[in-house]
């Protein structure tokens, strides 16, 4: 019978912290498409208490490495409501950072 887990979940296959570093030197990943330093440290302790984070590191809801996936300004949690990440002060439902007008 076929495994039909998603790759990252089996046991058979872990993204390694140097894939993830690859990963985060391309252009998708260019400064100003991140968030800040903080805002990405709020956003890995949300997931650290979510129960769909497998291994620390998978989001069983969208399947994304977090690790990786958190420092994007334009990504959100994937759960309903604005999800974990929607409820950071700055961050509007959706992943766009809300703006004060002054």
């Amino acid at each position: 019978m076929a495994d039909n887990t998603c790759k990252a979940c089996r046991d058979d296959y872990k993204v390694t912290e140097a894939q993830m570093q690859r990963i985060l030197q391309t252009s998708a990943f260019a400064p100003e498409r991140r968030v800040d330093a903080q805002q990405y440290q709020e956003r890995l302790q949300l997931c650290s208490t979510c129960p769909k984070l497998s291994d620390g590191v998978t989001c069983t809801a969208c399947g994304c490495i977090i690790p990786v996936v958190a420092w994007l300004k334009e990504r959100a949690c994937p759960l309903p409501g604005g999800g974990r990440w929607g409820k950071l002060i700055g961050q509007a439902p959706g992943g766009s950072v809300a703006t004060v007008a002054e």
